[in-house]
């Protein structure tokens, strides 16, 4: 039989709610701020005589209901309240929603009411943290549901909603079911030693590990696009002073954000924007310009110039082709993509250069080339645009690599012809992987780190 698993949170989703988590909750579930709307919501075993209190009369499930909103007989606000009834909730609690004008003050007064009324203040991705624990959702959903409010693209917000509908967690569910479907297998040969080898013959062990070899990779893939939608990239922009740097930030951006003059040393301190590239997301860090100097000012731009270049994900490193003096080598990261500036004074074309293909040749001036740099970063950090991808962090694509070397390894064994112990604890280390990205063993200190990034009322 299957051996039960270690290091996990104790529980399947939906089993049990924490007992320490069984109080009712309540946050302002809108942005901070003035607006036509702004929402309380109110989660818990009182959530509704929380709210009946707050309206004056009961709530009926699922109907909204115009109501004038008080507190000890002071008028609050005039509003809407809903009704949730469990399991049919959010939270998979009795959850109850307070939609009333969407002033800071009024927010603010309407939340204290509800507080003094017996909840208590909510804690960060408290309620989609209850979500999860109820079976409401997975774990891998409840993240897209912080990353779909955090998309910076169009692509990453669709990518987000196909995680949030179960679309990732399906395969992974699937890969998760066929590993321990191929652990039962190999775990009952343990039983019979002496036809060990020909029960693992029979069941086609070695081809089933590396089907599962092929679908862990071709999702990894794709879990790599959706990394990208969710969480982007950084680049840093370094090179000597006057080599462009901060004419391609501007080129790049689309924005006269950085100053550009002919006088050297212009930029000290980082400058930071932030665009969206063909759907990702991309930080542009322009630096100042690396070179030896006695001014304590710009020896700190050239320190922090270095270690963003450290830091970023990708470094583009800008020479000046017009300059008499040639350049020396900057960066000899793997990171980085050689940008080779102002062809615009010089007789070469621009683009790609054929004999060196971490090279492209632009002019921040006119703009030739731009497009092919653009295709070069996108091309280096691996990111296709592809439609299909799904909301992803590098957590998932962690989980998904220490399965794919446990399913590796296991093959490794099998074809050494090792004991079926040894390739039954591959393929448990495989089923721990893949059970940590939709939370069925992960530990509970990730998920109180997880939950603790999402913002107050969701």
């Amino acid at each position: 039989m299957v051996r039960d698993e270690e290091g996990g949170n104790g529980r399947r989703p939906g089993e049990e709610l924490a007992l320490s988590d069984t109080d009712t909750i309540a946050a302002v579930a809108t942005p901070p701020g003035q607006g036509g709307v702004g929402i309380v919501r109110i989660s818990g075993p009182m959530a509704l005589k929380i709210g009946e209190s707050i309206v004056g009369e009961p709530l009926p499930p699922r109907q909204a209901l115009h109501a004038n909103f008080t507190h000890q007989g002071e008028l609050l606000d005039d509003g809407v309240g809903l009704y949730f009834m469990a399991p049919n909730s959010f939270t998979g609690e009795d959850v109850v929603e307070l939609q009333g004008h969407g002033g800071p003050v009024v927010m603010q007064m309407l939340l204290n009411a509800v507080l003094a009324s017996g909840a208590r203040l909510a804690r960060p991705g408290e309620f989609s943290e209850r979500a999860f624990l109820n079976g409401q959702i997975d774990l891998a959903q409840a993240e897209a549901v912080a990353d779909l409010i955090a998309s910076a693209s169009t692509q990453a917000a669709r990518g987000a909603v196909r995680s949030l509908s179960g679309e990732f967690s399906l395969l992974i569910n699937q890969l998760d079911a066929d590993v321990l479907k191929l652990r039962v297998h190999v775990e009952a040969a343990i039983d019979f030693p002496d036809e060990e080898v020909e029960l693992l013959a029979q069941g086609r062990v070695g081809e089933q590990i590396e089907v599962l070899i092929s679908a862990v990779q071709a999702l990894t893939q794709r879990g790599r696009q959706g990394a990208l939608l969710t969480q982007g990239i950084s680049i840093a922009i370094i090179g000597a002073p006057n080599a462009g740097k901060s004419s391609l930030l501007n080129r790049l951006s689309g924005e006269e954000a950085a100053i550009v003059t002919d006088i050297p040393g212009t930029t000290r301190d980082l400058l930071k924007v932030d665009l969206v590239l063909d759907g990702l997301p991309v930080r542009l860090v322009d630096t100042a310009g690396l070179r030896d100097s006695t001014d304590p000012v710009e020896v700190e731009g050239v320190r922090r110039a270095r270690l963003a270049a450290e830091q970023a994900d990708l470094i583009l490193e800008v020479w000046d082709l017009a300059a008499a003096q040639v350049n020396t080598v900057l960066s000899s990261s793997e990171r980085t993509l050689r940008v080779e500036n102002k062809i615009d004074l010089v007789d070469v074309p621009p683009g790609p250069v054929k004999d060196s293909p971490s090279t492209v040749r632009v002019s921040c001036l006119t703009g030739d080339g731009i497009e092919a740099l653009k295709g070069a970063i996108k091309h280096r950090v691996g990111f296709t645009g592809e439609g299909s991808a799904f909301s992803a962090r590098q957590r998932h694509i962690e989980a998904l690599n220490a399965a794919l070397s446990a399913l590796e390894n296991a093959a490794q064994r099998l074809e050494a012809n090792a004991a079926a112990e040894v390739i039954a604890e591959e393929l448990r280390l495989a089923h721990l992987a893949l059970g940590e990205i939709t939370g069925e063993t992960t530990p509970d200190d990730l998920l109180g780190s997880i939950f603790a990034t999402f913002c107050i009322g969701k």
